[in-house]
This record gives C-alpha cells, structure tokens and sequence, in this order.
C-alpha cells in the first residue's frame, strides 16, 4: 500500500495499477491509493468505475477517497457528479467531516452554486481549517461577491486561522474588483508577516490588485522587492495594469523587457501588449507585434486574435481585421464585438449591422449581444438614420436583455434618437437615466441642437454645469453649433472663449469651423475671415467649407472663389468647393462662368455627388433621385406630386426658379417643372401615400435642401396637416402647420 501511494502520487499511473492487481490482499487503503491516482490525471470514467467496483466489492470508501473524487468534480466542473457524492456523504455520516465538507464547498463553488457552498460552510459550527476559509473565500471570487469574499478574509483572521498562499490571490482578486485599495495594503502586510511575498502566484495577485486599485507605484514596487526578472506571470499582471491605468508607453516598454529577456510570451502576455499599440495607434510596431504572433503561433489563440482584430480596426485596417475574424474558429462575443466595433468606428455602419446580425445568427443564438455590441449597433443606426431599426434593436437587445440601465447603452439611445430627429424621445431616455455622465449630456445638447431646438441645448447646458459635470470639447462643438443656426453670436463668441479660459480646452479645428459658420450666418463674413487668419492652427477642409457655405448664403462671390480655392488645394478631389461656386455663378445669372466651373470639373475627373433622398416604409428604405422614375410606384408618386404642387400653390406657394441649377431655355414652365420633381418632393410625395396620417414623414438626404424645397415643405405640412421632418448635411428641418424649427434661419 505505501508502495501504491508513492506511484500515485508522482503521477505514475502504469505502475500504481501493476501493484494493484499484483497485492494479494486488498484494502479500502489500496482502492483509495489507485482511484486518488486516477483523479490526479483527471480521469474522469476511470476514477468513478473504480469507485463503483470499490463499493461492489464491499470496501467503503473512506473520507480521504471522497475528497480525491470531488477535487476532480471541482476541476472538472463535474456538478451532477459532486451532487450524488454529496449524497453518499450524508449517508455514511461524513457530512460533518471538516475534509468532506471543505472538497464539497470548493466543488458547489466551482461549479457556481455558491448559495450551497455558503450553507456547508456555516454547518461547520466548529473546526474550521484554513482548506475551508479558503474554498469558501476563492468561491465567493470566483462567483463575482467580491465584498463576501473580503469579509470572509477579515472573519477568517479574526478566529486566528493562518491563510497561505492559496488564500491570498483570492481576496487580492476580490480587493481588485472593487478598488479595496485599504484592504488590499491590509493583506499585503498578512503576506509579508507570514513569509509569502516570494510566491510567484501570489506576488503576481498583488500587482493584480494594484494595477486595478489605479496604484501602479506599488504595484511596481512589489515587483521590485522579489526576483522580478524570471516571473512572467507577474510581467503580464503588470502590463495589464499599465493598459487598464492607461499608460500604455510603459506597458509596452515592459513587453519589449520580456522579449529581450527571452521570457515566455504567452496568451496572456501577448493581448494587454497588443491593445496598448491599439490606443496609441501605432501601425508600424502593431505590424510587428502582429508578425511576431505569427511567428510563435499565437494567432489561432482567441484572446490574441480578438486583441488584432481590435487593434487592426483601431488603425483603420479593416480588411485585415476581416482576414483574421475570418480565419477564427472558436469566435466568441469579442471577437463578433471587436470587428463590428470597428466598422462602426470607421463608418462602416451597415457592414457593422449586417455584422450584428450575422452575430446572432452565429451558434443558433448562443452568442447574446453585450452593452458594448449595442451601443455600437445603435451609433451606426443612428448615423445611417435607421430609426426603426433602432428600435428593434432596443426593444430585442436593450430591454430583454436587461441593458437598459447600462450607461453606454442609454448614451447612444440619445444619440440615437436625436440623429434621426425624435429629440422628444431622446428627452425622455435622458430623463430616465439613473446614472448620467457628460457623453448623456453632451448627446442631448447635440440632438437639440441638431434638429433646431438651440435655445434647448443653451438651457440643458446651464443644468449640465449646475449639476457639477464638466463639459468636455464635444460638448463645446454641440453649443457652437446651436448658437450657429440660431443665430446667438454673441453667446457663441461667450462659450467660445469660455472653453479654454474656464476649462483649459484648446479649441481644435471643429471649434473654428463652427466659429466660423457662426459669424458668417450672420452676414460677418470680414469676421470670419480674420478669425481664419488668426488661427493658432492650421485651417483645414471644413473651415474652408463653413465659411464658403455662408458666402453662398450672402452671395460674397470674391471671398467665395478664395475659399474654394484653399478647398480645392486641401481635397482636390472633392466636387464641393466647385458645386457651391457654380451654384453661386448660377443664382446671380452668371451661367458662363457655372459651365466654365462644370467643365473643369470635368476635366479633373471630378464627379458631383448627385442628390439622394430616402425614407423607411415598413423597413424599406426607399431611395429617390431627381426625375426619378425608376421607383415601382413612380406613376403614384408623380401624380401624388402634381396634387401637391396645385394644392400649395391654391395656399399661396409660389416655385423659386432662383434655385435651379441649369441653364433651361424657354419660359418658366421648363424651371419649374424641374423643381417639382427634386428629390425629396418625390420622397415627401411618397410618404403621403405609403405612410399612417398620424405618422411623421421622416426623409433624409445626402447634400443641403434646395430653398425652393424648403418652402414647398412648409406648406405641404400645412395642407396635408402632416408633420415632416427632412434631415440634409447639416442639420433637421421640422415642418408642422406650415413653420420650420429653423425659422427659415438656414
């Protein structure tokens, strides 16, 4: 038999069952010495056929058998297996055996019923070892109580009882979870007293600790006291913590120390290093770290190849991001949220949906969309207008799922809502948020702002600062922009100067685009000038863009030209600096000079971005274009139009041929009709027809309303008592009774 126990437990299977057969007398001392041998190597079918056959012939298996068999339950996640061992247990009296108790405790722990393992472990009126505190305090970690694990600590040294090296990770762990900096430095000094500070798991489990508690000086300190240089473990719990604190320089100055080391670059390792390169988006070292994993046959790793994917999509590197999703086998929830993440990050938006659901799809549903995955679903729905899609989204995912307290998931349903013109609604999402930081503030004040409510935005600022949140440079760009198209100079010069004299904000070239939109709106445009002049930075394309904008609005052809001309040197292959000059030649009837702009145009290959106009109907989008009629209700919606046009001109519309762009010989039959079939006429045409009374006519388009349009709109809404809202490029158009939210302030 100590023969048989000594193969055992060097893990030399063969020979422990040569000795078996070969003792002439067995005993329950044998029996337990070949079955404790088989749990050892976690032989599963092995291990329970000797136990039956040990029972069969008449040995009873004694409290040390029952513990080697429920170490392999606890590792094995073997539940149902624990359960009937639990039950022979209490037949044979062995329930009330401290080494019984404490195996069936770690097993219901592992297998995450810690309801059970809580009630063995207060059964145990006396006699409590340190083998059960610590399956009790490593259960309570495992299962996500980190305060009851903590507390399991604190009692357990209040009864005296000595922790090692298997207790400590657990509550270090759990002291991480909740920031318990105080606690932690607490069981720091327990290490330290009892001689465990050299233990490679449970000095690793400190920096752990640290990093999370937002420490790394002692977190580095720690590593400093031991032999630090051989301990990977430890090198991969403090990159981590570098990543998570964000500092990212010095996480990967630490991978780079590995390397030169020749230290094992694990699973582990290789994630935390990938994601700092991620953040500081650093292509060229990304593409070196991504050939090193190639070259020591990590990619196939999950981890690692969601941490690619992540930072591969970062650097704008989609196709390789597909490539590696693509050849992944084992995906799971972040490799699904990690690409689609990215296509919403580079405006990839409907491959980011088509993603999401390809996603649920994906193992017959077993993979359910977390906070993160909606949030980014919602952004793109929000950037594509998909409203009703929306909320399908936030009815299937966010409620069902229980999201809909989450902070990022109530964020983009704002956001979501005031991009597709229901800041009603985003109001209402607002207001029944717990929690709020300044991106759900920031949200609102941009969805008021955006569909024309500036005086809104002015007013939720005001209760945003009252209410101690700081206000972060997107912020600033969504009060601009209120003040901009309502027409608040000076409130806008007020926030603009406020930005870096209250809060430190430099203004960036979004701030200046907005300035300048601001003053030139206003007729300012010498203004507006100087402030580009005055710049501290570089203008770039959308400066130049505000401020030919409002050239066009004032009819300033000189500063005009000299704007386009700085466009056209910043994006020569973009059409708008030479459509808006062409249209300005053709509103003050300098037609020669429009065609002269058009065929250069032409001749540099440039290509105007035609007019597009859609809506959703019963989830169809259907897209319109001028003159469009390839539509397969085309006959309907013509006519829809013509009933419009003669039922607005009997309430006083008069066609502004002023804003037709081509040069129409003939009388003004010719112009008007082709203002009558702009594209979102047809699409507001359509809605009429396809679309409940009570429901609003939402329609969208890609380039600015004509303002020929823009009065047809109001009294459509008039005549067919129908509220309209039409989002173009920069911003929404409520019609109802025959006003516009923008007060004609466009």
């Amino acid at each position: 038999n100590i023969m048989l126990a000594g193969c055992a437990n060097s893990g030399r299977v063969a020979e422990s069952e040569r000795l078996f057969h070969e003792i002439p007398k067995k005993s329950s001392v044998t029996w337990s010495a070949l079955l404790s041998a088989y749990c050892k190597i976690g032989c599963e079918y092995e291990s329970f056929r000797l136990l039956y056959e040990m029972q069969r012939e008449g040995y009873k298996p004694s409290q040390f058998t029952l513990g080697s068999i429920l170490r392999l339950c606890s590792i094995n996640g073997l539940l149902h297996r624990a359960q009937q061992l639990h039950c022979y247990a209490v037949k044979a009296c062995f329930d009330s055996d401290v080494f019984v108790v404490s195996a069936l405790i770690d097993v219901y722990a592992k297998c995450l019923c810690i309801a059970e393992a809580a009630y063995l472990f207060d059964s145990i009126t006396e006699g409590r070892n340190h083998v059960t505190w610590t399956a009790m305090i490593n259960g309570y970690s495992l299962n996500g109580d980190s305060p009851r694990a903590i507390q399991c600590f604190a009692a357990m040294r209040a009864e005296s009882v000595d922790a090692n090296q298997y207790t400590f990770p657990g509550v270090l762990a759990s002291c991480g979870a909740v920031s318990d900096h105080d606690f932690g430095r607490q069981v720091h000094g327990c290490i330290l007293r009892g001689g465990f500070a050299a233990n490679v798991f449970v000095r690793s489990a400190l920096v752990d600790m640290y990093s999370k508690c937002g420490d790394l000086r002692s977190a580095s300190k720690t590593t400093e006291e031991t032999d630090f240089d051989d301990d990977p473990i430890s090198y991969n719990a403090l990159i981590h913590g570098c990543v998570k604190q964000g500092d990212p320089t010095r996480a990967l100055s630490l991978f780079k120390t590995m390397h030169s080391k020749g230290m094992e670059l694990d699973e582990f390792t290789y994630p935390s290093a990938i994601n700092s390169l991620a953040v500081t988006k650093d292509a060229m070292n990304g593409g070196s770290i991504h050939a090193l994993v190639l070259k020591s046959g990590f990619e196939g790793h999950t981890l690692v190849c969601n941490a690619l994917i992540d930072m591969h999509s970062k650097h704008r590197n989609l196709d390789g991001a597909f490539k590696l999703f693509d050849s992944l086998v084992g995906k799971d929830l972040i490799s699904w949220t990690s690409l689609v993440t990215g296509c919403a990050l580079n405006a990839f938006h409907e491959e980011a949906l088509e993603l999401f659901c390809e996603m649920r799809k994906d193992g017959n549903g077993t993979i359910q969309p977390d906070a993160i995955t909606v949030s980014s679903c919602l952004s793109s729905c929000a950037e594509l207008a998909l409203l009703n899609l929306g909320q399908q989204v936030q009815a299937n995912y966010s409620v069902k799922s229980g999201l809909e307290t989450r902070l990022s998931v109530n964020n983009s349903l704002v956001s979501l809502y005031g991009h597709c013109g229901a800041s009603e609604q985003a109001r209402r999402v607002f207001d029944s948020m717990e929690d709020k930081n300044v991106v759900s503030w920031t949200a609102l004040i941009m969805g008021y702002a955006q569909n024309g409510e500036g005086w809104k935005s002015l007013q939720l600022y005001r209760e945003m600062t009252a209410s101690g949140v700081k206000p972060d440079f997107i912020t600033f760009i969504g009060l601009l922009f209120a003040c901009g198209h309502a027409g608040l100079v000076e409130r806008g010069r007020y926030y603009f100067n406020s930005m870096a004299k209250d809060y430190g904000i430099t203004p960036c070239s979004d701030h200046y685009a907005c300035m300048v939109d601001l003053l030139g709106r206003s007729g300012k445009l010498d203004e507006a000038e100087e402030l580009i002049d005055r710049m501290s930075i570089e203008p770039d394309a959308a400066i130049w863009k505000s401020l030919l904008g409002a050239c066009r609005i004032h009819g300033n052809v000189d500063l005009a030209k000299k704007a386009a001309a700085k466009l056209s040197a910043l994006e020569p292959r973009d059409s708008v600096a030479y459509v808006m000059l062409a249209n300005m030649c053709v509103s003050s009837g300098k037609w020669q000079d429009a065609a002269l702009i058009r065929s250069q145009m032409k001749s540099r290959g440039i290509v105007k971005e035609p007019g597009r106009s859609w809506l959703e109907v019963k989830g169809t989008i259907h897209t319109f274009v001028s003159e469009d009629r390839m539509h397969p209700e085309a006959e309907a919606i013509f006519s829809k139009v013509d009933e419009m046009l003669v039922r607005i001109e009997g309430a006083g519309y008069s066609p502004d041929t002023s804003f037709v762009l081509h040069d129409i010989d003939g009388d003004d039959d010719g112009k008007k009709l082709d203002l009558a079939h702009h594209s979102e006429k047809l699409a507001v045409a359509f809605g009429i027809l396809r679309l409940p009374p009570e429901a609003p006519i939402r329609v969208y388009k890609n380039i600015r309303v004509c303002g020929d349009c823009h009065s047809a709109m109001k009294f459509v809404s008039d005549a067919y008592r129908r509220h309209i809202v039409l989002r173009d490029s920069n911003r929404f158009h409520h019609f109802r009774n025959g006003d516009c939210s923008c007060g004609d302030y466009w």
